[in-house]
């Protein structure tokens, strides 16, 4: 089989790299508990707050094991919750349920920037293992849209399923390689750094200021709004990348005519 042969013989499945992410519905399921707190919090106090956002995730652990999805997310999403209403507990401090976050978003941000002085851009490392370039299998990516990923039912769900991969085969030129792909790896590993700075920044600023209403708000508005554009730049990229490196020639291929 030749290079290019090789390149095209995987067909990408458009859900795959957001199902691998927890797609939308995951996305808007992980907002569900703090939109809880904020409005429980502000209605009947910090304990009825804590209750609220405990119970939403909870719920949402439940639906997802009704709908028989994934729930690495959820329990991960118990987890954060679970250390968040204990240190806003143990402390008596609405603001301190958002103190994890604050942490978790400056260790992300710093580590993705990090990883750009060594020359392996997250971003490039997560969107090669998840569809590896060199098959060019997001050549012709396309984003589904939030309304079809919520509605979708289980039993499409179940229809819509990647079938078992065969093992991807070797890249012929690994893509830090490639000048053009490491480039825009590292612009998209600044924009996610960046944008999870930015979030640890402002939140710190209104933790510090004690202004828990606002605290809520921002986590929500730089949470999976500022994700979903994040996503869908995210994507548009990379599928140009995969285009980009599928028309390359294959070495030992014989030129076109």
């Amino acid at each position: 089989m030749s290079g290019q042969a090789q390149r095209n013989g995987m067909t990408f499945d458009r859900h795959m790299v957001l199902d691998q992410l927890g797609g939308w519905r995951g996305m808007v399921d992980a907002s569900l508990p703090t939109i809880a707190f904020i409005v429980a919090n502000g209605i009947g106090g910090l304990t009825v707050g804590i209750w609220a956002a405990v119970a939403a995730a909870v719920v949402v652990f439940l639906l997802r094991l009704v709908r028989r999805e994934s729930i690495q997310q959820a329990i991960s999403g118990l987890f954060a919750v679970a250390v968040a209403v204990v240190i806003a507990a143990r402390t008596g401090e609405a603001r301190d349920f958002f103190v994890l976050g604050i942490i978790r978003n400056a260790a992300i941000g710093v580590v993705l920037l990090g990883s750009l002085l060594v020359r392996w851009p997250l971003v490039g490392v997560v969107a090669e293992f998840l569809a590896p370039s060199h098959l060019g299998q997001m050549s012709t990516h396309r984003l589904p849209s939030l309304r079809s990923r919520l509605t979708r039912k289980p039993a499409d769900q179940a229809e819509a399923a990647v079938p078992e991969r065969t093992p991807d085969a070797p890249a012929e030129r690994h893509w830090r390689d490639d000048r053009r792909m490491l480039r825009a790896y590292g612009w998209l590993t600044v924009l996610w750094g960046g944008v999870f700075l930015l979030r640890a920044v402002v939140q710190f600023v209104l933790y510090r200021a004690d202004e828990v209403e606002l605290l809520g708000t921002s986590s929500l508005v730089l949470g999976l709004p500022l994700t979903a554009v994040e996503l869908v730049v995210t994507l548009w990229v990379v599928a140009r990348l995969h285009r980009h490196r599928s028309e390359e020639p294959a070495a030992g291929d014989p030129p076109a005519a």
